[in-house]
């Protein structure tokens, strides 16, 4: 089983210090891979930038050159959260056409599956604005980048904290790509509705589960197995990209969400085990947030390595504290309702 892994410094150089998404969130991740001795088992991929075509598949050019005036400026805000700095732009090339390649590699079974640890973050960019920290949407660019090398059809799962409205909107209508989102709500960017399930021939192949505060390892693994592994199936892609952000952490300081690193490792044995079944183990994995530097982050990276490489479990961090049970049977209540809505829609009308 090879593992490829994207990764450049290139990728340090963006943004401000204090900031959420800063460089130390990639320096902890490999130090996480590192300290686990699973970096040196790992394939290093080569990293380049993307073109101004590969970005102009899902973003109009007129924002793309946008980002590019701001960091030849010297750096500008998008939004009150979204800083465009110096580096950014060439930052952001590289993190789109490294997974592009990764993509490629992939499907063309140079390696088993990949992780590509790159920043910034691109599941909130829109095809004509950046937002929540991301400018170019690197997995909607490596799915564009999929179909156009010649696969028919391409899943994408995010189970990052908040809803990946951007990777929405690219495929929101469109019948090659299935969207599926796991994320707290309400949240930023406050999509994510479960009544969200796209248009003309995309309908149906959006699948929102917005859970509220507090849900656990043991809600998101039930969806896993009752909608989301379901939903690959049905649809058989030919390769299943990951919008793997790790906010959902039980310590993270922005989402109020309690999983913990055994369950992104749990997801991610679900995940490559329909990639098997499905799509000869094509699986493709992209960081997205994550912002807890001492435990959330490294531990979930390490946990999501593991399971791609099919390594044992490790001694992670369990819930702390424990959820009082009323609160889980909170949370179980609106899962079941969740759950329903997307089971009944899918049922087949009656005679």
């Amino acid at each position: 089983m090879v593992t490829g892994l994207v990764y450049d410094e290139i990728f340090l150089a963006h943004g401000v210090e204090h900031h959420p998404e800063r460089a130390e969130r990639l320096e902890v991740a490999m130090a996480a891979l590192e300290g686990s001795s699973l970096l040196g088992e790992m394939k290093r991929l080569e990293t380049r930038a993307a073109d101004l075509d590969e970005l102009c598949m899902v973003h109009e050019e007129e924002y793309v050159l946008e980002v590019r005036s701001l960091s030849r400026l010297g750096g500008g805000d998008l939004d009150f959260d979204t800083r465009a700095t110096e580096h950014t732009y060439e930052a952001a090339r590289v993190a789109a056409g490294s997974c592009i390649d990764a993509a490629l590699a992939v499907y063309d079974r140079e390696v088993d599956n990949a992780l590509c640890l790159v920043r910034p973050p691109g599941h909130h960019a829109r095809p004509d604005q950046g937002m929540g920290f991301c400018f170019f949407n690197n997995i909607a660019i490596a799915a564009e980048a999929l179909l156009d090398h010649g696969a028919q059809s391409v899943a994408i799962v995010d189970f990052d904290g908040h809803h990946g409205n951007g990777t929405q909107e690219v495929f929101y209508h469109r019948g090659d790509v299935l969207f599926i989102s796991l994320h707290q709500a309400p949240l930023f960017p406050g999509t994510g509705a479960v009544g969200e399930i796209g248009v003309e021939a995309g309908f149906g192949l959006t699948l929102n589960l917005p859970f509220p505060r507090q849900a656990q390892d043991i809600h998101y693994l039930r969806a896993f197995d009752e909608l989301v592994l379901p939903a690959l199936a049905a649809y058989e892609p030919d390769a299943i990209l990951v919008s793997a952000g790790y906010d959902p952490h039980f310590r993270d300081p922005l989402v109020q969400l309690s999983l913990t690193a055994r369950g992104f490792f749990l997801m991610t044995v679900g995940l490559m085990t329909a990639a098997r079944d499905l799509c000869d183990g094509r699986l493709i994995c992209v960081l997205e947030g994550g912002y807890d530097l001492k435990v959330g982050l490294p531990e979930s990276i390490d946990a999501t390595a593991r399971a791609l490489m099919r390594k044992p479990e490790a001694e992670w961090h369990s819930l702390d504290p424990e959820p009082h049970p009323d609160q889980t049977a909170r949370v179980d209540e609106v899962v079941n309702d969740i759950i329903s809505q997307h089971v009944e829609r899918q049922r087949p009308p009656e005679d």
